[in-house]
């Protein structure tokens, strides 16, 4: 299964950003993403390459989301 995941952006050089959630950093290329970016905004990751920006909203729900399905697998049975 394919994951992607929101991140919020650190660093921008050229067409490579660092971003970050709970405290995990990836650099990613941003080759694949046709909206413009900046420091803050929120995108989702994946196999190394930025492929959709998010609004803080958007990101934050689905961050929430992935928390909460995280839990329930850890969950005794």
């Amino acid at each position: 299964m394919c994951l992607a995941v929101p991140m919020r952006i650190t660093t921008i050089e050229g067409d490579t950003m660092v971003a970050e959630i709970d405290g995990v950093r990836r650099e990613a290329s941003l080759m694949m993403l046709n909206d413009e970016v900046k420091v803050g905004d929120y995108v989702l990751i994946h196999a190394g390459f930025a492929i959709s920006r998010l609004d803080e909203e958007e990101a934050l729900e689905t961050l929430s989301i992935m928390r909460e399905c995280l839990d329930l697998s850890r969950a005794p049975e």
